[in-house]
């Protein structure tokens, strides 16, 4: 399923820029012309990037940030407006490539302004925190087109904003600006458009600054929490907490507090 405006973007700069700012990787999506719409090939991109940094053990956290004025305005709809359903079954769309952003186990954290719709909303679900500019919008407005959220709106928004939220979302269509995003728990914060970046880098610092190990395990428990019954949940933490126990930088963490000094982890 090839895409016009892909082969456009490659001959001029790549879909998706990677750089590292110490002990964090930065991605960020770089069609600003489409208001960095997920064609597919931006999304195995991305997935191929995430994986880098998933494995590069001097990176302990990722921020995913748009270029230009939006996060993501959504899929390419271009690319796709003449595919049939055999064309997206037999290719696997959605599944083959934007499951990979799930299974990143390092914190990702979407820093989000301007438009983040469809896809591009489903993209920051899939992250671990949203930070979001002054100016965000979040909204699933498939029905718009005569299709529903494909990866993943139907399920992440009711976990993150409860059913009404949601369904008031998928079937009206409406944009939610960033102040209800954060009163609903869409986003963790809201700061102003300027700043956006640096709080998003700050707050990835922050954790990349612990360990890397513990960073991985809060990751996997709160997720279960989304994906379990709660006493299941309660068993897991539990566990996943007594392991905790077999690491190096519990050593050198519970040392620190005793002795009142910084602690310094090795991420082992």
């Amino acid at each position: 399923m090839s895409d016009l405006h892909d082969s456009k973007d490659k001959l001029a700069e790549p879909l998706v820029l990677a750089e590292r700012r110490g002990r964090v990787g930065l991605l960020t999506l770089n069609r600003p012309d489409h208001l960095n719409a997920l064609s597919d090939a931006v999304i195995d991109l991305l997935g191929d990037e995430l994986e880098a940094m998933d494995a590069d053990e001097s990176i302990g956290a990722i921020v995913i940030v748009g270029a230009g004025k939006a996060f993501a305005a959504g899929a390419d709809i271009g690319a796709m407006a003449q595919w049939s359903y055999m064309d997206v079954y037999k290719t696997n769309y959605v599944s083959r490539n934007w499951d990979r952003l799930a299974r990143v186990r390092k914190p990702v954290i979407a820093a989000v302004r301007g438009f983040a719709l469809g896809g591009g909303c489903e993209l920051a679900m899939t992250c671990d925190m949203i930070i979001a500019a002054e100016d965000a919008r979040f909204g699933q407005p498939e029905i718009r087109l005569g299709v529903l959220p494909g990866a993943g709106g139907t399920q992440r928004l009711p976990r993150a904003l409860g059913k009404a939220k949601a369904m008031d979302l998928c079937l009206t269509a409406r944009m939610m600006d960033a102040q209800e995003a954060e009163r609903a728990g869409l986003v963790s914060r809201v700061v102003p458009v300027e700043s956006l970046l640096d709080e998003a880098l700050e707050a990835a610092a922050r954790i990349a600054g612990f360990s890397l190990p513990v960073a991985i395990m809060i990751k996997e428990s709160v997720n279960r929490a989304f994906e379990s019954g709660l006493s299941e949940g309660l068993l897991f933490e539990r566990r996943t907490f007594h392991a905790s126990f077999g690491l190096q930088d519990q050593k050198e963490g519970m040392a620190a507090f005793v002795a009142k000094r910084r602690a310094s982890f090795t991420h082992c």
